[in-house]
């Protein structure tokens, strides 16, 4: 029986002493292993796995420590009756789940699931040519430094700094970072009490929504645009006014006048990565000032720019403190961190705060830690430094090679970021096209999903360049030119 059920996990995370701890707990929290059932010899356990007998030995011993475990001189290492005490149930004892008699149609509030959502594959890196955004390259993050940061958030000294209840602080050596490094920057000069910490861009786009909105007030956004944005903005107002966007970002017309609220990706206007000149923003902020507009900016992929100086952020030429923004670490560590930061006048700020605390307190502290160890040690600037170089020459193989297969259907964005926005020929329904492409291999976002309304067009699509690797990108356009020529 033991041959069975003593097998490794079939993940390879963490050593093999911590995955053996793993597989005894679980078949004890499980039932497949009784009270005082007697475990096999460090000696078979060790042949049957394959593995040292040491390792086997301090699985058992840490398990003993843990609880789990008792040893019993010269007989062997038992399953701990204690542990299981009121805790499990063998199988045969197990209630059966209820079928449940509460029709949830009816008493569900929102239904955020039937939204328009931009999904991607989950097995997506399993594609060889993912040219999809918002993912990361393994080969580009650096590992030894970031595990060189997380083992000093396990020291005794940094876990009593950061395990304790904050409340609904952050922890000030990474305000101080985005306050010292990252901010100035983008040219924005803000005091640490006008920071806040959050669970990535989204958190932050959230908490001013639902600060600013209600029923009364119009929420303005680009369209096409950040959809899960817009997907925030329509749970606070139904009144939402989709904005035109032209080659220079967010157009202030009368569309714009008449927002009380509006948010705009000025850096790389999403999806389109138009980066909207200092002309512009000084246009929009006027605008906004004169017809008391508050703007949500997102600077969305702020640190990839390739050609010419990175334009001020929106924030930096705000006179008048109307401007709330908003930053992200996930473009430039990783998506699964998720962490960012609002910037806002100090009122806000503290209103944010509070109704970070109801919902969740504060983003974990022992992350905020590893990334302002990160930062401090200069390792963030040597990674914006790589994955800029690198995306560069991928921004240029890919224009080039639009250029050449797909002339006028594309625009290489002129300052820089992570993605393509293509415009195909009238009659091309990008959805359909996804789907025979993702058959050869390839991966990509139809633009469709970015528009507001009900007639929204499918010729557009979006090519990233995050998570492919260099080498691939030419012979996935190939491919994709083809299925698009036939």
């Amino acid at each position: 029986m033991t041959d069975y059920l003593f097998q490794l996990p079939e993940h390879d995370h963490g050593t093999l002493q911590s995955r053996i701890q793993e597989m005894l707990v679980s078949s004890i929290l499980e039932g497949h292993l009784a009270p005082d059932t007697l475990l096999p010899s460090s000696r078979k356990l060790a042949r049957q796995l394959g593995v040292a007998r040491n390792t086997v030995v301090h699985a058992y011993q840490h398990l003993v420590d843990e609880g789990f475990l008792v040893s019993r001189e010269r007989s062997g290492f038992y399953v701990n009756a204690d542990i299981l005490r009121g805790r499990v149930r063998p199988p045969s004892e197990r209630p059966q789940a209820p079928a449940g008699n509460v029709d949830w149609s009816n008493k569900l509030a929102t239904r955020p699931d039937a939204l328009r959502q931009n999904l991607k594959p989950a097995n997506w890196r399993q594609y060889p040519y993912p040219f999809i955004c918002g993912q990361y390259d393994q080969q580009l993050f650096p590992i030894a430094d970031w595990r060189e940061c997380c083992r000093e958030a396990a020291s005794v000294s940094a876990i009593h700094d950061w395990a304790k209840d904050q409340v609904d602080q952050d922890l000030p050596e990474l305000v101080d970072e985005i306050h010292r490094k990252l901010l100035p920057r983008r040219g924005v000069w803000a005091d640490p009490e006008e920071i806040l910490v959050t669970a990535g861009a989204q958190q932050g786009i959230y908490l001013a929504a639902q600060l600013l909105l209600n029923a009364e007030r119009t929420m303005g956004f680009e369209s096409p645009g950040y959809v899960d944005a817009e997907h925030t903005f329509g749970l606070f107002t139904p009144r939402l006014a989709p904005l035109p966007v032209d080659g220079e970002g967010l157009v202030p017309g009368r569309e714009f006048q008449a927002c009380d609220c509006v948010y705009t990706t000025p850096s790389h206007q999403y999806p389109t990565t138009v980066t909207m000149p200092k002309s512009r923003r000084l246009e929009l902020l006027e605008a906004a000032s004169r017809e008391d507009i508050v703007i949500i900016e997102d600077d969305y992929e702020s640190e990839f720019n390739y050609v010419g100086e990175p334009t001020p952020a929106l924030k930096s030429l705000d006179e008048d403190g109307r401007v709330i923004y908003i930053g992200s670490l996930s473009k430039t560590l990783a998506p699964g961190i998720r962490l960012g930061f609002m910037v806002a006048s100090p009122e806000l700020i503290r209103e944010a705060r509070a109704l970070r605390r109801l919902m969740l307190r504060h983003p974990p502290s022992n992350n905020q830690f590893i990334v302002a160890e990160f930062f401090k040690r200069g390792y963030h600037d040597a990674l914006v430094n790589r994955l800029g170089q690198t995306l560069h020459r991928r921004w240029t193989l890919l224009g080039d090679l639009l250029e050449r297969h797909l002339p006028g259907g594309s625009r290489r964005p002129a300052f820089g970021g992570s993605a393509v926005w293509v415009e195909g020929d009238p009659g091309l329904d990008a959805g359909r096209l996804l789907k025979r492409a993702a058959a050869e291999g390839i991966l990509f976002e139809p633009g469709e999903v970015f528009f507001h309304g009900a007639h929204r067009p499918k010729n557009f699509f979006r090519l990233g360049f995050s998570s492919i690797s260099t080498d691939h990108i030419e012979p996935g356009i190939e491919k994709l030119v083809r299925l698009m020529r036939h």
